[in-house]
């Protein structure tokens, strides 16, 4: 007999980017928490940001769930693993319903999840100036995909009660998913944000108070009780967590996590993986201590915000000095995006100042005022690597504001042992500089894109 799924889960999407689904999923968080369920949450997409404030919300890990770079398979098992002692999945979605990594296809869309999943929809629209034209718009969203199911619609940005029963019963005559919230224009409390996206959530930005508030304006204004009985009616799943990862293997190297302020962008899964491989992972901040961790074989630099804390970092000479001679020790560092940027010469920050940083990569980063690079990329090694032999693929994405001031490659002792394939231009670059067993790269790399990632790093960290 096969093992089955059974979460009651719905899928938070929006008509496009910036009307208000991560303000909607967490009031849904607490608003089903206050219920006494225990609510698993994901996001789709490449996202470290929306993630923290859902993990905050649940109080459990907050997965991605993202089609393009992992594929079906590993996110059917994720979501089966993670949702095995839940009571409730909410799944937020990335930009609008099926904006994705391709196109013409389903391809990393939120409608991509939502099929495999066979999730209901909860779909959110800005209704701000529309009155009929809400029916013409969800009519569109309904029609262009008829394999989902769509639980209902969140009208948000409202005005009076009239505009909200004027909504309601376009749908109503147009034969559509019910009008289950109409969330009048600032009803919701603001969540802080800066030039990646939201500031990361913690107790400080994101208060008890808070989340208290986004409920109770949910519960007032949407159909809290029809939203639950919806995610309940999505049917049982053909898999489950029975069999869904490898056995944990034995305990063979410690790897040392940097985990602050300044570096805090990782994957969940990334980590669960590595301890499954048989890493512990010790956690260590450069912004605070002096010394590394005691026995560590490998040290992992996430992205984050290093730059928000340059001078901080630059202050703590005495880490600065001992990162730098763990890795001419010849010990397995590997950095990405924020990471990257603490290993080279400095950090030059908007105001034009320069913070001396570890300097194992001949360049400096260099802050700007706009994105320099966004979206998916695939990268095909051309060297042996951490992550094996040569012509390894593997898949991540871009997101960062900062830039490079000279090629670190220019150094004969390093090498660029990424080819990178960027998704939205097809444009190819050189990247991913290695030298010895240091590897950084801007690239913020998912270990489910490829088999045998965590193992050959694993095994790099037990050589070093």
């Amino acid at each position: 007999m096969t093992s089955r799924t059974q979460c009651p889960r719905i899928v938070i999407a929006g008509a496009h980017s910036g009307v208000g689904k991560t303000s909607l999923s967490l009031a849904l968080v607490h608003a089903l928490k206050r219920r006494g369920l225990r609510v698993q949450t994901f996001k789709v997409g490449p996202d470290f940001l929306d993630p923290s404030y859902l993990a905050l919300a649940s109080g459990r890990p907050c997965y991605n769930l993202d089609g393009w770079m992992t594929g079906r398979k590993y996110v059917c098992r994720l979501f089966a693993r993670a949702t095995a002692d839940a009571d409730a999945a909410i799944i937020e979605g990335v930009m609008g319903l099926f904006d994705g990594a391709d196109p013409a296809t389903s391809e990393g869309s939120t409608a991509e999840i939502a099929r495999w999943l066979a999730a209901p929809v909860l779909l959110v629209v800005n209704a701000h100036g529309m009155a009929r034209s809400l029916a013409a718009l969800v009519r569109g969203y309904v029609d262009f995909d008829p394999d989902l199911r769509f639980a209902g619609i969140i009208a948000n940005q409202c005005g009076s009660e009239r505009h909200a029963d004027w909504l309601a019963e376009s749908l109503r005559v147009a034969s559509l998913p019910p009008l289950l919230g109409a969330i009048k224009r600032d009803s919701l409390p603001t969540l802080s944000s800066r030039h990646l996206g939201l500031v990361t959530a913690d107790p400080g930005n994101v208060t008890s108070e808070t989340l208290a508030e986004l409920a109770a304006g949910l519960e007032r204004q949407a159909a809290v009780e029809d939203i639950l009985r919806r995610s309940r009616e999505a049917p049982p799943l053909p898999f489950s967590a029975r069999a869904a990862d490898a056995p944990t293997l034995p305990k063979r190297i410690r790897l040392g996590v940097a985990r602050d302020r300044a570096f805090h962008f990782y994957y969940p899964d990334n980590l669960e993986a590595l301890e499954r491989q048989g890493c512990e992972l010790v956690e260590f901040s450069p912004l605070r201590d002096e010394v590394l961790p005691p026995g560590i074989d490998g040290l992992y630099f996430g992205g984050g915000y290093p730059e928000e804390h340059a001078e901080e970092l630059a202050g703590n000479r005495a880490m600065i000095e001992v990162i730098r001679r763990f890795a001419t020790d010849g010990k397995t560092v590997y950095a990405e995006c924020g990471g990257l940027m603490c290993l080279t010469e400095g950090i030059e920050t908007l105001d034009g100042k320069r913070h001396a940083l570890v300097g194992l990569l001949p360049a400096w980063s260099r802050m700007l005022d706009r994105k320099k690079r966004l979206g998916y990329v695939e990268a095909t090694t051309t060297e042996p690597s951490l992550w094996g032999p040569k012509g390894t693929v593997l898949r991540g994405h871009e997101f960062h504001y900062s830039e490079l001031l000279a090629d670190p490659a220019g150094d004969p002792a390093w090498k660029t042992i990424y080819r990178l394939k960027r998704r939205r231009s097809d444009e190819e670059a050189a990247e991913g500089y290695q030298r010895g067993r240091t590897l950084a790269s801007y690239v913020h790399v998912h270990f489910a894109s490829a088999p045998g990632l965590v193992e050959s790093f694993v095994e790099a960290c037990a050589r070093s």
